[in-house]
């Protein structure tokens, strides 16, 4: 076993008491990064109302977190590949936990926008990171299972977060209701810092850097609590051992193909995933609802998270990822509609919980299909680049979706990111690669020595 590669170790080990505590800490931590990333859209009307903000610059508002999240996505995941996951993770929180409290004693709009945009710098980077750190934690044959689980303890944070917002938006202790809610996703992330301090370094990124002994040290911390003796896996398929590739690897003829189909995939999924948690409220008050009963519908819609995540732990390893994609794609872009479509309570609710539902089968099968298919030494990169586009489209769609929504109304709205979801569709189709159940080192460093040889790297 010994003279195996680290990575080869990883996966053909059951899973640990270790493996579920890191799995906690870092579901934790999304809980606090998608309660961040929800906060201006969650809390949009009551923002517009309480600095007078006309409609002309909601978008804005709305819009300069998610740039932020652009640049800090790019930056902080190039910074993983070269420094490691476990140190950039705690530079991710402190940027974000420390823009965010001070966002919440913003004087006026233009100051509440810029500090906005300073935490996204964090904000953006982290579900990539956690994407990417956990596809190189977990073993391959219940990789996609135990990520799924991480990602419903994270998606619990929508449903708190509206009901936390309707129950604080009209009362004022100290200070505004809404300002709490930027405190309290500071005091989350914080929290957060301390737990993420326990957590290992990716033992193959430290194997596909050189540092092969720490990779044995924490490999041995595994066995330690393994419960049973090391799965045994197909014969050759873990005989690639990662190693330092060139970030040009991303553009040969394989990755190449990869590469523009998740870019693609980024551009368009924004529409649908964030379309929907970041507009609904405005949605739900361009129908004529109060700020307090369009917040109570949006709380309701948001039960849809945590539960469409919760069932898509037994089907992510019994269906090829990509399908998982597409099929939850195209519930996403009938839901859509009909919710925009919707007059009556009831089928508001109803719609929009469906929604919510599919969105995140969708997200939960995207977020782990996105870091398997890159090599190890540039997998936080590829997969932080990538994403980095649905942040910048995320803060150019209030500019495209709004006019739209306030033009034309819902159902239009809701029509364009139909759209975007079925040329999503067709994009992943044609050119996502199957990777359910298969290691990381057979998707992507094998591919690698067919196309350039054994010694790529060394």
């Amino acid at each position: 076993m010994a003279s195996q590669p680290v990575a080869a170790r990883l996966n053909q080990m059951p899973l640990t008491r270790w493996h579920k505590r890191i799995a906690v800490i870092v579901g934790i931590s999304l809980f606090f990064d998608l309660f961040d990333i929800y906060l201006s859209g969650v809390l949009g009307t009551v923002l517009t109302g309480a600095f007078h903000i006309p409609k002309s610059e909601q978008a804005l508002l709305l819009s300069s977190a998610f740039l932020g999240m652009f640049i800090g996505s790019i930056g902080f995941n190039a910074l993983a590949d070269r420094v490691g996951r476990k140190a950039a993770f705690l530079g991710i929180l402190s940027t974000y936990s420390v823009f965010t409290f001070i966002a919440a004693f913003s004087p006026n709009a233009a100051f509440l926008i810029v500090f906005r945009f300073l935490a996204g710098l964090g904000i953006g980077a982290l579900l990539p990171l956690c994407d990417t750190y956990l596809s190189e934690i977990f073993p391959a044959h219940n990789r996609g299972r135990i990520m799924a689980w991480t990602y419903t303890l994270e998606f619990c944070a929508t449903p708190v977060e509206g009901f936390l917002a309707r129950a604080l938006v009209n009362t004022h202790f100290l200070m505004a209701g809404w300002r709490w809610m930027f405190v309290i996703g500071s005091i989350g992330a914080i929290i957060v810092w301390s737990l993420q301090r326990q957590l290992p370094e990716s033992p193959r990124w430290l194997e596909s850097v050189g540092r092969r002994q720490e990779a044995e040290r924490i490999l041995a911390r595994f066995l330690e609590e393994a419960p049973q003796e090391p799965r045994v896996e197909r014969a050759g398929s873990e005989a690639v051992e990662p190693k330092r590739v060139p970030l040009g690897t991303l553009f040969t003829p394989t990755y190449a193909k990869r590469t523009v189909m998740l870019w693609i995939f980024q551009i368009l999924q924004t529409f649908g995933y964030y379309g929907f948690g970041t507009l609904v409220p405005l949605v739900l008050a361009s129908k004529g609802l109060t700020i307090t009963t369009s917040l109570t519908y949006a709380a309701v819609s948001f039960i849809g998270y945590p539960i469409g995540s919760l069932l898509s732990v037994p089907i992510v390893e019994r269906i090829e990822r990509k399908w998982i994609v597409v099929g939850s794609a195209f519930c996403m872009a009938a839901f859509g509609i009909l919710f925009g479509m919707a007059s009556q309570p009831a089928l508001i609710m109803l719609f929009g919980f469906l929604y919510t539902l599919s969105s995140n089968i969708f997200s939960n099968g995207y977020h782990i299909f996105q870091a398997e298919i890159y090599p190890t030494s540039v997998r936080a990169t590829a997969v932080g680049t990538a994403y980095s586009l649905s942040r910048l489209m995320s803060g150019l769609m209030p500019f495209i979706l709004l006019p739209v929504l306030h033009a034309h109304g819902a159902t239009a709205m809701f029509s364009v990111v139909a759209g975007a979801m079925v040329l999503l569709m067709i994009d992943v189709a044609a050119l996502g690669p199957k990777t359910t159940g298969r290691s990381l080192e057979e998707v992507n460093e094998r591919v690698i020595v067919q196309e350039q040889g054994p010694n790529i790297g060394m």
